[in-house]
């Protein structure tokens, strides 16, 4: 089924819509795959980085942006690998920052950079920030890290609170007989903050060196663990993404779950990724990719970038399809290729 707004240059339309009627309005941007880290779920402990002429520069990120933000993308992220590791990214945000028509500028991070950049990345525009939490425990990790340092990141949480971030969520990945004898703790402690934190089912995204079903835990395993601790009240709220709410009460904090494998949120999926190299994803979890730095470096006319994003939207696919049940890795690329 062809997209109408495929059928020539003069009917390009100001919206992209996939073949489900699904409106994308939400772009993940990744700006680098190198990262400070190399955690477990994300990345092997020996990497081979890409060359920098193979990465966009940011120059295309702020162009590609702009073109999302005029056929409808209202909200964007920019994610990594670290993109804090990226030199001179604070260029970038400011200018994405001010693009008319976005009505959110969002970060994720390690937080390892948090406590050096936490003021300027506010001041650049960033509206909310992602930081990955995992563990409280510093040898965990350092573990799951292999090279990540706790006290680091908890400085950088407590930057950015300083700095006025009204809108931190923490993010962790779930791995049973690792962390699952955590989850109040890490409740708790942002439950104390005033933090958000989402409770994230592991994805099968490339070979880290574990079976994932091994370490699978469920998101309704943690909600019947965490709801009679902190009475949790379901919430229809949604930051845009995949978590869906539930509230603690007396407190700003929500508590999310985002579970790819015990409760799809395919249905309502409205974005797509942007890997470092300009290939975009339309699906996390599905192969499927449409090349965008060709048009990026072919010239000044952006027709061809838009056209691109629009054939996107022809193969993006109803949902993933994840299955805990099976061994080897559904996607064989790492998350930190396609982006946090």
């Amino acid at each position: 089924m062809m997209n109408p707004a495929m059928s020539d240059d003069s009917s390009l339309i100001n919206q992209l819509t996939d073949r489900y009627g699904r409106k994308v309005t939400y772009l993940r941007l990744s700006v680098t795959d190198r990262c400070d880290f190399r955690c477990h779920y994300c990345m092997a402990e020996e990497m081979t980085f890409l060359p920098r002429a193979e990465v966009l520069t940011l120059e295309e990120c702020l162009r590609l942006a702009r073109v999302c933000t005029e056929l409808g993308v209202n909200k964007i992220r920019i994610t990594g690998g670290e993109p804090l590791v990226r030199r001179n990214v604070l260029w970038l945000l400011e200018r994405i920052a001010a693009l008319p028509g976005l009505r959110e500028l969002t970060l994720t991070t390690n937080g390892s950079q948090l406590e050096r950049y936490a003021a300027a990345l506010k001041q650049a525009g960033v509206a909310r920030l992602n930081v990955s939490l995992d563990t409280l425990d510093a040898g965990r990790f350092h573990s799951l890290t292999r090279v990540g340092n706790l006290e680091r990141v908890l400085a950088g949480l407590a930057a950015a609170y300083a700095a006025g971030f009204a809108a931190i969520k923490l993010n962790t990945v779930m791995m049973r007989g690792f962390n699952d004898d955590e989850l109040g703790a890490l409740a708790q402690f942002a439950i104390e903050r005033g933090f958000d934190i989402s409770f994230i089912e592991e994805m099968p995204l490339g070979e880290v060196g574990h079976a994932r079903r091994d370490t699978y835990y469920s998101a309704a395993d943690a909600l019947a663990g965490l709801q009679p601790r902190f009475a949790l009240l379901p919430s229809t709220e949604s930051s845009g993404g995949p978590a869906r709410y539930w509230r603690v009460p007396h407190s700003p904090t929500r508590i999310g779950f985002i579970a790819p494998h015990s409760h799809n949120f395919c249905a309502d999926c409205n974005r797509v990724r942007v890997t470092c190299t300009g290939e975009l994803y339309p699906c996390l979890g599905q192969n499927e990719k449409i090349d965008l730095r060709t048009p990026l470096r072919t010239g000044v006319d952006d027709t061809p970038l838009k056209q691109a994003l629009m054939q996107a939207m022809n193969i993006k696919p109803q949902g993933h399809d994840f299955d805990v049940r099976t061994a080897k890795p559904q996607v064989m690329r790492f998350m930190s290729v396609t982006g946090g």
